[in-house]
């Protein structure tokens, strides 16, 4: 009896150990939710790295009616809005925010209900962080492929599980062997530990990826359980899909995924022994072939839930934000709009109803302005939230053409690269949908003539589709040229009584008239001669439309 009281006592006290310690563990999430809230969530972060995100936008096979290319995020630097976006505490959360922001429609009913969800959080932050602790429970996976199986299910299978499942069975028997026969039962507990834990690393290691994608869906569907249970706007969606996939929460309680706790060495030890992650993963499997449009589902309203808690973040983050206003006018305009990713933004007014020119001195301005109007426009279509006091615009693609860099691999030079980066904006205008450019400084791989007369037709041809042209550009020829098919917007600078340049950076009517290049040449004392002969030479075509030849 004395050995069976000893097993039994050994039992309770690692029962109450692991108890102590996910006591800790929940009391670790719910102080670490709390203190982030508010506040802009940490760039370069261990996990939710770009890639791992764009595999699993990807996986998901998603047709929408707009998408933010990859020339438009580069140039746009959206990753970094992203992260500024990303105060979610699992990958599911984070999968569907890079979604959202990727993807999106010209009539957004998904968001309306997202909106509802924003709301309900803001009347009760306590429901909100209980939601969120329960999150921050899953935690995050990078590469964790779990649209791959909900899409095809039946294409990914780990071959022989059944079998390895069935050797977990034998520990179980050591143990009820130990109360009819202590030396047989102690004999092949042993045996079955030592077996097992060979098989386990030798099988796992083979399997890791199908065993670590089905384990964190399983816990997935725990934590729909969870929030199934909470009084919440998708509160009773949750509950008619956890029906179907009840078998798979019973299964949960068998399974954890990493998250860095104490806990993990004790779980990972009765992973091991009785070989768990194989039974979780024959059981989840039969069930998800027979319910696989309930789990697509119900991924997607886990993730309408933390993204709403994300995006009540970020506004919350901001100086100051809007909810834009949709109309069928073929416009944007805003006041007091600011580029989200600096810290002492000024802001400007945005008044675009025809294709737009912005010229200015360098450094002055241009390019942020630009760029700011275009991440305005995408955040305002992805999650209804702008960094303006108005905004108003019909919904359309968003296109860049800024960021060009050459591909000495691909034998591209700089400006074919420019031309097929331009490319994408006259297909996508042919099919008829409007369409919001932004082009930094137009053609500028090639010499100025070709440079303003490829330029000029370009805007001219546009002016002919459902297409807005915002343009920064330094050829001063632009606005003479199209002065009936474009607008005219400038920034510009002035000298300090020190005699130094200096921007403020605030949005003028009408074209630019000032140049900062010479100016810049004299303030790093360049030969006073040197600046004499180039500033001459300027005002010689300024009067002339013509370059005077220097002579000896």
């Amino acid at each position: 009896m004395r050995v069976e009281y000893g097993w039994l006592g050994l039992v309770c006290g690692i029962i109450l150990f692991v108890g102590i310690l996910s006591y800790y563990d929940r009391y670790r999430l719910k102080q670490t939710v709390r203190k982030a809230w508010g506040k802009i969530p940490p760039g370069s972060r261990r996990f939710d790295k770009e890639e791992s995100l764009k595999t699993a936008l990807e996986q998901q096979n998603q047709a929408t009616t707009c998408f933010v290319d990859d020339y438009t995020w580069s140039d746009l630097e959206m990753m970094a809005v992203f992260e500024q976006l990303n105060a979610t505490f699992s990958s599911i959360g984070s999968e569907a925010l890079y979604r959202k922001l990727r993807h999106f429609e010209h009539k957004d009913d998904n968001m309306q209900e997202i909106e509802k969800v924003i709301r309900f959080y803001e009347a009760y932050p306590e429901k909100r962080e209980k939601i969120q602790q329960l999150f921050a429970s899953l935690g995050k996976k990078d590469f964790n492929l779990l649209h791959l199986y909900l899409n095809n299910p039946k294409k990914q299978r780990i071959k022989n599980s059944e079998w390895f499942a069935l050797l977990g069975l034998l520990p179980i028997l050591g143990l009820i062997s130990l109360f009819f026969s202590p030396s047989t039962g102690l004999a092949l507990l042993i045996f079955s530990f030592i077996f097992n834990s060979i098989i386990y690393y030798l099988k796992k290691s083979y399997a890791e990826r199908e065993l670590t994608c089905m384990n964190y869906f399983i816990r997935t569907v725990m934590i729909g359980q969870r929030l199934s249970k909470i009084d919440h706007p998708y509160q009773k969606k949750l509950k008619e899909e956890m029906k179907t996939l009840k078998r798979i929460n019973w299964v949960s309680n068998f399974s954890k995924v990493k998250t860095g706790s104490e806990t993990e060495v004790i779980t990972e030890m009765v992973n091991m022994i009785f070989m768990l992650p194989f039974w979780v993963y024959v059981l989840t499997m039969r069930s998800l072939v027979t319910y696989q449009k309930e789990a697509q589902q119900l991924i997607h309203d886990l993730g309408d839930l933390e993204v709403a808690a994300a995006i009540l973040n970020y506004r919350t983050c901001l100086p100051y934000s809007c909810q834009p206003v949709f109309q069928p006018e073929f416009e944007i305009t805003a006041q007091e709009l600011y580029h989200p990713l600096l810290k002492q933004a000024v802001p400007n007014k945005v008044q675009w109803q025809a294709n737009t020119l912005v010229t200015g001195s360098n450094a002055s301005g241009k390019s942020t302005y630009v760029k700011s109007v275009a991440i305005a426009a995408i955040l305002a279509q992805t999650i209804d939230t702008v960094p303006a006091k108005s905004f108003t615009m019909q919904r359309g693609h968003i296109l860049t053409s800024m960021g060009i860099q050459d591909d000495i691999f691909a034998g591209e030079s700089y400006f074919v690269a420019e031309l097929n980066s331009l490319q994408r904006i006259l297909q996508l205008a042919r099919t008829g949908e409007p369409v919001y450019a932004f082009v930094d400084e137009i053609l500028k791989g090639t010499n100025t003539i070709e440079r303003i007369s490829a330029s000029a037709s370009f805007i001219k041809w546009a002016d002919a589709y459902p297409i807005l042209c915002f343009v920064a550009t330094h050829d001063i020829e632009l606005p003479d040229i199209l002065i009936h098919y474009c607008e005219n917007i400038h920034f510009q600078e002035y000298v300090d009584d020190s005699g130094e340049i200096q921007f403020d950076y605030l949005l003028q009517e009408g074209k630019a008239t000032s140049r900062n290049a010479l100016k810049l040449l004299k303030a790093m004392d360049y030969p006073n001669e040197l600046v004499q002969i180039a500033e001459a030479e300027a005002d010689f075509f300024e009067k002339n439309r013509t370059w005077k030849v220097f002579t000896k």
